[in-house]
């Protein structure tokens, strides 16, 4: 079978440490072009693996032996550059969060379906063995009704992980659009609506810039979620975590409290109403802090999907879902009310 020729458009971190490494190791997939406006950033990946590269992605939207795209670019540019693949013929795998607004992400979803192309959006905690062991469980009634959680994504910010360091664009609002929430929240939104297996319907919040004062984005968010059976909780999501990462998740059930990458050795701790404790190995989370060498079977799904022709498992319906639950944490920081989530 010949394998599904890929171009990357971005060559920035995310594609440098996730998407390139990832469609390298797939046996299913060949890396043959890569584009980026920095064209030393371009013909350096390109000449590291041997590719073809462009400075601009309609140069390589042009090149009919490309098949699928992975859309590694500032946010601001995901939806219009993923519009346009799609209207050039190619599956499309954009990083998160898929837009900057609902109208963008619905232009995603049209643009997928007229061309008869797989869109899936790159949220990679649906896929970390800890939280598919923890929606297992949920799902079995191990863990009873669902009462309540907390999760909380935080780090030092993007200037130690981005290729541009401190001038980085995730610091840009008119590239950006969002800071901490849509960078990180974003994250835990879909894992949130993964794990209960339900949608957000109402968010309260407060999004601020407390920690990077030079930034024009959001460091900060903290939320109070309420699902569509009643389940609240809270989400925290920030870049001023100092010291350490916080990736974790605790969920509080009728008979068990899950207690996901809130341990320094077991990735799942299970602690039961009647005292029992169960530890689960199950690997370590995807860290940007190990320099993004864990697999995050983010390619491989979309792969698999393309060469199966089956539907991708984070379509366009659910990037938008999820990107829906940030835009109305800042409607609600904005007006210091609760707002719904309009699904």
């Amino acid at each position: 079978m010949s394998k599904i020729k890929v171009g990357i458009i971005g060559c920035g971190s995310i594609a440098t440490h996730r998407h390139i490494p990832e469609y390298v190791i797939n046996e299913n997939a060949e890396i043959i072009a890569v584009c980026d406006i920095v064209e030393d950033r371009a013909k350096e990946r390109a000449e590291q693996y041997g590719t073809k590269f462009y400075k601009n992605y309609e140069e390589l939207l042009a090149d009919d032996e490309i098949e699928a795209v992975s859309v590694c670019t500032p946010n601001y540019l995901h939806a219009p550059i993923s519009v346009a693949a799609l209207n050039a013929g190619k599956h499309v795998l954009c990083e998160k969060p898929m837009a900057t607004s609902e109208e963008e992400a619905k232009a995603m979803i049209e643009a997928a379906q007229r061309n008869g192309k797989k869109l899936m959006i790159a949220h990679n905690q649906r896929f970390v063995s800890s939280h598919v062991k923890a929606r297992k469980l949920i799902e079995s009634g191990d863990v009873g009704k669902i009462y309540s959680f907390r999760t909380a994504f935080g780090h030092g910010g993007p200037e130690r992980w981005s290729a541009d360091g401190s001038n980085s664009w995730f610091f840009e609002k008119d590239e950006a659009f969002i800071g901490a929430m849509g960078d990180l929240g974003v994250h835990k939104t879909d894992l949130l609506r993964y794990l209960l297996n339900e949608d957000i319907v109402e968010v309260a919040a407060f999004v601020d810039t407390v920690a990077k004062k030079e930034t024009t984005v959001d460091d900060n968010a903290v939320c109070i979620l309420k699902t569509e059976s009643g389940i609240m909780g809270t989400l925290a999501a920030s870049w001023s975590y100092v010291s350490s990462e916080d990736n974790s998740t605790i969920i509080y059930g009728e008979n068990a409290i899950l207690r996901l990458e809130d341990h320094p050795d077991y990735s799942l701790v299970v602690q039961y109403k009647n005292g029992e404790v169960v530890k689960y190995e199950l690997g370590k989370i995807q860290s940007n802090e190990d320099g993004g060498q864990n697999n995050t079977h983010v390619i491989e799904n979309f792969i698999n999907s393309i060469v199966e022709n089956s539907e991708v498992p984070i379509n366009g319906e659910e990037g938008m879902k999820s990107l829906k639950v940030i835009l109305a944490a800042l409607e609600s920081s904005k007006t210091g009310k609760v707002e719904k989530v309009h699904l």
